[in-house]
């Protein structure tokens, strides 16, 4: 029964993820916000919206170890998963100079949360210095997405509309559907996964922490992999890097820092001794690739997969 509800809250999870970016996206067009701020915000916040919604549940649920399981697994899956299979599939073109401040907001984000994670606990203070953070983050997107661009963004917002399937014709009573039919999925798919996630590592005999790492997180990293791998199939995997950074710098500000406002987030010494260093080192990764515009060929890709395997079984064994 624990592994029927955790599969039926991934499920829910990602359609729900999905109804709820697609209604966003089409009510966005429709109201004639420019692409690019839809891009910048609408779609990171929709996509990062199950990995929030499960952070938060857990919070509350007195499973510290499944929220910051969560965020920290979904980062490393992010680099070595949702970058290194599309990468097989076909070579990801270096990241510009555009994706360079974004890198250093990433690692900084990175930074800020190792350091309320030595505390032992994540307290509400930190939370919110954390959603600060966030704010700062989309603020400062925006304000330079806004500066690099000048006059209609037609091409961006086609590449959005046959991306997330949307139309900005799309009628009122469907955006509405979509939209409401997400939000109030959301939570219910969240509570299914914690539920289940906990019972199986009651049986199992793991740590609610090793389950938030390996699967809860590589559920809510679905949707972005699978958004990353249709890129590379459709020939636009050069945006793969950014919406890697995007995320991840969301998942360590935004998401953490709702989760700590809800409950104070007790750090497990796990995370905290070993997983946070993969998760760095996952994140350094980047920095070649970034600011140097070296491409993720196969041999890359092959390799990140092999070291997100072998994450996986010690964090399950361990």
């Amino acid at each position: 029964m624990d592994a029927v509800l955790l599969i039926l809250g991934i499920v829910l999870l990602i359609g729900a993820g999905d109804s709820l970016v697609r209604g966003a996206v089409a009510l966005s067009l429709s109201l004639g916000i420019p692409a690019i701020i839809v891009s910048a915000t609408i779609i990171a916040f929709g996509t990062s919206a199950p990995e929030l919604i499960i952070s938060v549940d857990a919070a509350l649920s007195d499973a510290p170890g499944i929220a910051l399981g969560n965020v920290v697994g979904s980062n490393i899956a992010n680099v070595l998963l949702v970058l290194g299979l599309p990468a097989l599939i076909a070579p990801i073109a270096g990241a510009g100079r555009d994706t360079h401040r974004s890198l250093w907001l990433m690692l900084g984000a990175t930074a800020l949360f190792a350091a309320l994670m030595q505390g032992g606990v994540i307290w509400a203070w930190g939370g919110a210095a954390l959603m600060a953070a966030a704010v700062f983050m989309v603020w400062d997107a925006v304000r330079q997405a806004r500066s690099a661009r000048s006059g209609p963004d037609y091409a961006l917002r086609d590449q959005i509309t046959e991306l997330e399937r949307v139309s900005p014709h799309m009628a009122r009573w469907k955006i509405a559907l979509l939209t409401l039919g997400g939000l109030a999925l959301l939570p219910v798919g969240a509570h299914l996964l914690v539920e289940g996630a906990r019972g199986i590592a009651r049986e199992l005999g793991v740590s609610e922490a090793a389950i938030g790492l390996t699967v809860v997180a590589l559920g809510t990293s679905l949707p972005e992999l699978a958004t990353t791998v249709m890129a590379a199939l459709r020939g636009r995997q050069e945006v793969a890097l950014g919406n890697v950074i995007g995320s991840n710098i969301f998942n360590l500000t935004a998401i953490v820092g709702a989760a700590a406002l809800a409950s104070p987030l007790a750090v497990p010494a796990a995370i905290a001794g070993r997983d946070l260093w993969v998760m760095i080192g996952a994140s350094l990764l980047l920095t070649p690739y970034v600011l140097f515009g070296r491409r993720i060929g196969r041999i890359e890709g092959a390799a990140w997969l092999a070291l997100y395997a072998g994450f996986v079984y010690y964090a399950v064994t361990a």
